[in-house]
């Protein structure tokens, strides 16, 4: 349970700014591709993001991955990436997929979900292949402080299913055990909350029939814009919880750069369906 019970939880203020601006999180995704595009390096394309997404989208997301490919260098281009974002009041997701068990899952939640530290997000991504379990440490620290987890359920990319569409034990895909264990978490840290602070990660192109009419967090899917997965197909893996989730659009938005006010625009644009 939350240490500090007048402490705003992620999910609370999530579903503030949803109301304020719209439910879309954006991606900085600095692809070397998109840099070329651009024709500019890292840093330049990160303030671009950060100057054009803050405060007009409910969420934005760093793909760590893209950063951590410039070593030092790039994480502390992705530590005032961060910051900015922040300091503008918008929420941050790190995009970071960790995964672990023990003092290593430990440390991995304190880098993300800590206060004070570098690289303090408002919530960051996890996958959930040596057990749900396994994130515990995530998940106590985050209803310590305030911050969000979102677990792995069923991604978007088309091999994901040979291992999220696996039949477990009870009867159920791994996917839909995943959401299960979340939901039971959310009971657990935030009985009484309109949104959970612990979400999913679901992909809008997934054809698995799984049931999200009833998940008590925010759902994150990937998959809307260039994939191809459009707010009809959002509605309907939703099955009229459609408020709680947050589709994630990222290439489709990115392609309309470096122009500041064209990014703003097309970010606009996306949102108005997800309002």
């Amino acid at each position: 349970m939350r240490k500090d019970n007048s402490m705003v939880s992620f999910g609370a203020r999530l579903r503030e700014a949803a109301n304020k601006t719209n439910r879309l999180c954006v991606g900085i995704d600095p692809h070397p591709y998109l840099l070329e595009e651009w024709g500019v390096d890292i840093d330049t394309f990160s303030a671009r993001c950060v100057e054009a997404f803050a405060g007009r989208v409910a969420m934005v997301k760093p793909q760590v991955a893209f950063y951590e490919a410039y070593g030092s260098r790039g994480y502390a281009i992705l530590e005032k990436t961060i910051a900015g974002l922040r300091e503008s009041g918008t929420l941050v997701l790190a995009d970071a997929k960790r995964g672990d068990i023990g003092s290593t899952m430990s440390a991995y939640a304190r880098a993300w979900l800590s206060e004070g530290s570098p690289l303090e997000v408002d919530a960051v991504t996890v996958s959930p292949y040596l057990g749900v379990g396994s994130l515990s440490p995530s998940f106590d620290l985050a209803a310590d402080n305030g911050k969000g987890v979102f677990v792995l359920a069923a991604t978007s990319n088309p091999e994901g299913n040979t291992v999220q569409g696996c039949m477990t034990r009870d009867s159920v895909t791994l996917a839909e055990d995943v959401i299960s264990r979340v939901s039971a978490l959310n009971s657990k840290h935030f009985a009484g909350d309109e949104l959970g602070s612990f979400g999913v990660v679901y992909g809008a192109t997934v054809t698995m029939n799984v049931n999200l009419s009833t998940f008590n967090g925010p759902v994150l899917m990937p998959g809307v814009g260039a994939q191809g997965a459009t707010s009809d197909d959002v509605h309907s893996l939703m099955r009229g919880n459609v408020g709680n989730a947050f589709p994630n659009i990222s290439r489709a938005i990115l392609s309309h750069g470096p122009n500041v006010a064209d990014l703003q625009k097309a970010c606009d644009e996306a949102g108005r369906e997800f309002a």
